[in-house]
């Protein structure tokens, strides 16, 4: 989810080139030429106004079409729900209008949860249980399946929207979706067997959602962004019931932000989960790590802990 009230560059612009100028695009009648959607968008605030246009040029499969994408991206919809897709980890997902949009700094999270499902599949000899919980548009889901390729795939949201937009990503890929309140929307049977626990929580604190740009704040579900008084409510409930869930020595991954880290490692480590704290400056992501013990983890765990204690 939305970390921080800055805006991240728009995912569904591709990361090295422009797409392609549509075909019919240098036929356009003058009110949708090219010169003319730029300066619109311009007009609008669009700071990728270029890239943008071309984007909406090579989607667009008539004058009309277009005509509707640029009025819908000036009024402020993002441009993922626009053209109905964002590329995300280099792949391409649905988005639909409504439905939060994956950010590009997800991806660093989505990076660590391919190698720790990698590790479990060696580890175990079998594909990783893999739950993209709170999973929007099932992105991170999808794409854990593409990189994966043998995974026990399932997903969750509260949202309908979004669980319908994560069906037509998932289940294509051999995923399960599911729609209710965090754990209560996965099947029981999932209790103790999950090797990787990717939860993208909502963690913007509540007086921060109005900073938001215009296009989150207006077209993304709050309960998609609205993480409570401190942006950690969700996150604590998450990690108090993921030891219940997580298949031991299985794990937790959660995104956040920089200054909210050491908050959510309490509650990381209140909950009996092993913390580990990664983050990427490229992508000014922070992602936690929380690991189900197994009887080694827990003896080094305690360990470290007496050392910790030792030298305050």
């Amino acid at each position: 989810m939305s970390s921080s009230p800055m805006p991240s560059p728009s995912s569904a612009l591709p990361s090295s080139s422009s797409p392609l100028p549509s075909p019919f695009a240098a036929s356009l009648p003058i009110p949708h030429s090219r010169s003319t959607v730029i300066a619109e968008l311009r007009a609008a605030g669009c700071v990728f106004a270029e890239d943008e246009a071309e984007l909406l040029l090579s989607t667009a499969r008539t004058a009309d079409e277009l005509a509707a994408m640029v009025e819908r991206r000036v009024i402020g919809l993002p441009l993922e729900q626009v053209v109905g897709w964002a590329e995300f980890y280099g792949l391409r997902v649905t988005v639909d209008p409504g439905v939060f949009v994956p950010r590009r700094r997800t991806e660093f999270l989505v990076g660590q949860a391919v190698g720790l499902s990698l590790r479990a599949a060696e580890r175990t000899g079998r594909p990783p249980v893999v739950v993209d919980l709170c999973c929007g548009s099932g992105a991170v889901g999808a794409v854990l399946a593409d990189a994966l390729g043998r995974v026990e795939l399932y997903a969750a949201d509260i949202e309908p929207a979004a669980v319908r937009c994560a069906r037509r990503n998932v289940v294509p890929a051999g995923g399960e979706v599911y729609e209710g309140d965090l754990f209560d929307a996965l099947p029981t049977g999932l209790r103790g067997r999950i090797d990787v626990l990717v939860a993208n929580v909502p963690y913007v604190p509540t007086e921060e959602v109005g900073l938001l740009p215009p296009e989150a704040r207006e077209y993304e579900p709050l309960v998609a962004l609205d993480g409570g008084a401190d942006g950690l409510d969700v996150l604590r409930r998450v990690t108090a019931a993921a030891p219940q869930w997580l298949a031991p020595g299985g794990h937790l991954l959660v995104e956040t932000s920089e200054r909210q880290a050491r908050q959510a490692v309490e509650a990381f480590t209140r909950n009996g989960l092993l913390p580990t704290v990664t983050d990427s400056e490229e992508l000014y992501a922070t992602v936690i790590i929380g690991t189900r013990p197994t009887e080694g983890n827990a003896i080094a765990g305690r360990h470290n802990k007496q050392e910790v204690a030792g030298t305050s």
